[in-house]
């Protein structure tokens, strides 16, 4: 618990405890390819290629033949007389396909491991774009949360001054109850601010596999955001890159594989091997049989409609979900466009010392003021303002980086719309 509180003071701008050692910075990319590397889902998925790896291993191979060995007592009744010896007979059979099954399965099997690859690439470029989205949401986060503290911070030591004067008369008055309310405005945003920063800390050190109170700081970075292209080609792209649509496609054709197998499955396996018989009684005669056996089983309680029919029934619902998943993807492919296009029109309003220019301000009133050079007005509206403009550029700068992975995520194409820089100091 320590730890955590240690990491929730140090992220929302409040001095640490003493005994405490901060955690080197990490960049945002660092923290990606950690992630990538120490999740524990990633093992999940791992392990369904690996399993669908093996199981194509084996589903090309005929089946095991089979030895059948029987071992008895022979008696032998003659007007001789009668006489004991052994009897015993012993099989070896080979079950054969039908032509084209096995071809079928190897299809079916490629077809799982294509599966589980895009479970597992599709997990990966998730897994990347939120741990992204969320270490930019804890460093923008705990930038505001330092904003905030330093208002009420202004806030707080100016009303230490205004007591101290012991200000007669209701003017006075009123602008030491206007810092204080202030003062807590400023107060509650450093709060919220250090919340999102403590629930961003816990997401993340979960995607890591770490303990959920590990202390974290992460190294603000600047993103560059591309021009995102026409709808149309951003449909092209979602339509043939879109991780789900690739594996809704996988299935409906390893679907047709399957009603095709259960067509040849109508058709019985034979089984063909030879076999030997003996049969000893050794004061009359002895007596063996060499022969070749063949067997199939005869289809008159199942013979196998009701597979074709349950094939091609489960066909037409990967048909239908394809073709549901297409109007879905053309749906958050438009929407996202539009949330990206505005905001990436809001942040060109906006320069790169926008919110620096915005600090030296609110400093400046503050020592202003002081010097009674600046009505009470003047002041709070400035501190006000300056805190406001940081929670609305950071908000901004998240959403627009979670709309450019979710537009990335749907075409299929990393990288192609925004670009993580060098990260500040």
């Amino acid at each position: 618990m320590r730890s955590l509180l240690f990491s929730s003071l140090l992220l929302a701008g409040i001095p640490s405890l003493p005994a405490e050692t901060p955690p080197a910075p990490k960049s945002i990319e660092h923290l990606v390819s950690q992630t990538l590397t120490t999740n524990p889902e990633i093992r999940f998925y791992e392990a369904e290629v690996a399993k669908a790896k093996a199981d194509r291993s084996t589903a090309g191979r005929q089946g095991n033949p089979t030895i059948d060995l029987q071992v008895g007592k022979n008696r032998v009744y003659g007007p001789d007389g009668s006489s004991d010896g052994l009897a015993f007979s012993a099989s070896l059979a080979q079950p054969i396909e039908w032509p084209g099954r096995l071809g079928l399965r190897k299809a079916i099997a490629n077809r799982d491991i294509m599966l589980a690859e895009l479970g597992l690439e599709r997990f990966r470029f998730h897994l990347a774009s939120r741990v992204r989205v969320l270490a930019y949401s804890l460093a923008a986060q705990q930038d505001v949360a330092t904003a905030a503290k330093a208002v009420a911070g202004r806030y707080a030591s100016l009303r230490e001054v205004m007591v101290q004067r012991e200000p007669a008369g209701i003017a006075p008055q009123l602008e030491i109850v206007t810092i204080e309310a202030a003062a807590l405005v400023a107060e509650s945003s450093a709060a919220k601010a250090a919340v999102a920063v403590q629930q961003a800390l816990l997401e993340l050190n979960q995607l890591m596999g770490r303990r959920a109170d590990t202390p974290l700081v992460v190294l603000r970075a600047a993103f560059e955001m591309k021009s995102a292209a026409s709808l149309d080609s951003l449909l092209l792209a979602a339509m043939q890159n879109h991780y789900d649509l690739r594996i809704r496609q996988a299935e409906l054709e390893q679907q047709g594989f399957k009603v095709e197998l259960a067509k040849n499955e109508r058709y019985p396996t034979i089984t063909v091997g030879p076999f030997i018989q003996q049969q000893n009684a050794p004061a009359l005669e002895n007596q063996s049989v060499f022969a070749v056996g063949v067997s199939f089983p005869l289809p008159f309680w199942k013979n196998g409609k009701a597979a074709v029919t349950a094939a091609e029934a489960r066909q037409m619902q990967a048909q239908s979900s394809l073709s549901t998943m297409q109007r879905e993807v053309e749906r958050q492919v438009t929407a996202s466009m539009l949330l990206f296009q505005t905001q990436q029109a809001r942040l060109v309003l906006w320069k790169n010392d926008t919110m620096s220019k915005f600090s030296n301000a609110a400093e400046l009133a503050d020592r202003h003021y002081r010097l009674g050079a600046v009505p009470m007005a003047t002041f709070v509206e400035l501190q006000d303002k300056y805190l406001a403009a940081v929670e609305a550029i950071n908000e901004t700068q998240i959403q627009a980086l979670e709309a450019a992975l979710s537009l990335e995520a749907l075409t299929g194409s990393p990288g192609s719309l925004v670009i993580l820089t060098t990260a500040k100091p």
